[in-house]
């Protein structure tokens, strides 16, 4: 027999090297050689344990229970961060041993760990080295593997604070983008780039990054696309999407679940989010849909999906049924020279116009146009709202943001009234100012007291992203609404220079009974052009710090495509109702990269 074989052959080496067969058996035995010795009271050290995160590690548990743990990762000598966290039972029991998160790259790290080993309480000092980030990227003209984070203020109070930071390599590799759908043709699949995803502390110092490549495959059509949408969900795990699939992964790098897109659907991109039920929105696209001329297409950034945990669908949202496809104001005032991330200096400034959007002439796909099976709608965020469960959007190319009850039907519109057709205009919020006094928009309602770059009066949103409902700020019948107005198309124009335009993070309170909105604060506008944001971005509140946490992700973009600079996005918390900037962040040496979104997170979340 051939385990016999085995055997002899064994026993026949072991003499022939003059060691008895018991010795040479006790090198190791039938599970192979033992050779790795505990790092300290415990067992070795596993370093990126799942592959994905490679500034992280694992005390292993040696065969001991062990309990009661707490972590801290010291900050570089003279003046670094300390991570702190406390991870529970559970976690250690679902890492095999203790977690180390937080790691400086090519540093070695001091780690000061205090835990109990079979109820015993011990203490001890870990020394472990963080290797070099390493990314994929575009070489050409690239000066560092990740921008670097420059802090302008830092008030004492958030120097706990950890950024999440998700960007996007601005002009695709060559591996990336080399395929489109057809039969039916469209889609969005091209919009395939690498992305950088790594977290900061509040030194600027890089503490974290994914290994994206253990996840993303370019090779492969249904594991490929733009990384988007991070969220850290209640259990402190990361939620995402990535063109034909949506994801959880914890900060360990530990898959929860990474799932194809119901075969109804295509091209995820921008936004997902768990709802208080426990469900997810997606924004997708339709992977064939019929048109009212017979001909079937993949449609384009314009349907949300809700799903359940075991990846069900429970309901959906054709939006191109819900609004107005044809629309095309705010379409044809947009910058081409960037529209979301695709960005082209040499068409900077320029507009489309009607003839180039005209139906039976336009191509489908990706592009900026009107009718199913183009960029018509370009939403880039789905929001909950729990007060009445409905969805909130932000429509970027409509110029607005629309909210649409379980029903499928329309609640209100918050934008320009332009262009609407009669059976929309029911739905258009009436501005107003503080005492309830009604505002007149000029120009077809595009031109509000406030548009132009002085301060006060009230403005809609232009190019808008991330439409959030704030609950704490929000009250029966009067929601709080935080939006970042990127500006492009701002009156519906370009203005008469480009250097004219700007970006605003904003706040309405909508009257749902009144159908009224009242411009509440805002914050931007007087920094002008270099704070403008023509594409990305985000606003969001944060109710643990009463902050305004806000990304101008592109801030610089629009000195690049007129040649007078690069892009360098601006991170910010500004003290709430206020303009007191509690953090600033200025990211430079963009590495070839684009920035999208950024958020807080909270490391004892993603151990509890």
């Amino acid at each position: 027999m051939k385990s016999n074989k085995i055997l002899s052959s064994v026993l026949t080496a072991a003499l022939l090297l003059g060691v008895g067969a018991t010795s040479a058996l006790a090198i190791g035995g039938a599970s192979g050689p033992v050779s790795y010795k505990a790092a300290g009271k415990l067992g070795a050290i596993a370093m990126n344990p799942y592959k994905v995160a490679p500034l992280t590690a694992v005390i292993m548990n040696g065969g001991y229970n062990v309990t009661d743990v707490k972590v801290t990762v010291k900050g570089k000598e003279g003046g670094g961060i300390d991570i702190k966290y406390t991870p529970s039972d559970n976690a250690v029991r679902l890492h095999g041993g203790i977690p180390v998160w937080g790691l400086y790259p090519e540093y070695q790290n001091t780690v000061e760990v205090s835990y109990k080993r079979n109820g015993e309480a011990m203490s001890e000092t870990y020394k472990i080295y963080g290797p070099a980030v390493y990314m994929p990227g575009p070489g050409n003209n690239q000066v560092g593997t990740l921008p670097k984070a420059n802090v302008v203020k830092m008030d004492p109070k958030f120097k706990d604070r950890l950024y999440f930071v998700n960007h996007i390599i601005r002009a695709s590799t060559p591996d990336s983008g080399q395929a489109v759908w057809n039969h039916p043709v469209g889609g969005a699949m091209e919009w395939d780039n690498e992305p950088y995803n790594w977290v900061i502390d509040a030194n600027g110092d890089i503490r974290w990054y994914m290994k994206a490549d253990e996840i993303r495959d370019p090779s492969n059509i249904y594991e490929k696309g733009n990384m988007m949408g991070f969220q850290q969900t209640k259990d402190g795990a990361m939620l995402f999407g990535m063109g034909q699939r949506y994801m959880k992964y914890d900060l360990m790098g530990r898959e929860i679940f990474d799932r194809r897109l119901p075969l109804s659907y295509i091209d995820f991109s921008h936004h997902i989010e768990q709802t208080p039920k426990g469900t997810y929105l997606i924004r997708v696209a339709s992977a064939d849909a019929k048109r009212r001329d017979g001909k079937n297409v993949r449609s384009v950034r314009d349907v949300i999906i809700e799903v359940d945990e075991s990846g069900k669908v429970v309901d959906e949202w054709k939006i191109y049924d819900i609004l107005d496809p044809y629309r095309d104001n705010n379409v044809l005032a947009m910058d081409q020279g960037a529209v979301c991330l695709n960005v082209d200096a040499s068409l900077a400034g320029q507009t489309t116009n009607k003839e180039s959007l005209e139906d039976p002439n336009a191509a489908f796909g990706d592009v900026a146009g009107v009718g199913l099976g183009r960029n018509w709608a370009h939403i880039n965020s789905v929001n909950y709202d729990p007060a009445d469960d409905s969805i909130v959007l932000s429509v970027r190319h409509q110029g607005a943001a629309v909210k649409i009850g379980r029903d499928h039907k329309i609640k209100w519109i918050l934008g320009s009234h332009e262009g609407w057709g009669e059976k929309f205009k029911p739905y258009l919020l009436q501005p107003v100012d503080s005492k309830g006094n009604k505002i007149v928009c000029e120009s077809e309602g595009s031109k509000c007291p406030g548009y132009l770059s002085d301060k006060g009066g009230f403005d809609w949103t232009w190019t808008q992203h991330t439409a959030y409902v704030v609950p704490q700020k929000s009250k029966p019948g009067k929601t709080a609404l935080t939006v970042f107005d990127n500006g492009d198309s701002r009156g519906m124009e370009q203005p008469a220079l480009p250097t004219m335009k700007y970006s605003r993070a904003v706040e309405y309170i909508i009257d749902e009974k009144k159908m009224t909105v009242e411009q509440v604060w805002e914050y931007g506008k007087d920094r002008g052009f270099d704070w403008y944001s023509p594409i990305t971005s985000v606003v969001e509140y944060q109710p643990a710090r009463d902050t305004m946490f806000i990304y101008s992700a592109t801030a610089g973009l629009g000195k690049f495509l007129i040649g007078e600079g690069d892009t360098e996005p601006i991170l910010n918390e500004i003290e709430d109702g206020t303009q007191n900037v509690k953090v600033e962040i200025r990211f430079t040496g963009m590495g070839g990269s684009i920035g999208y979104r950024a958020l807080p997170i909270d490391i004892n979340q993603a151990f509890k």
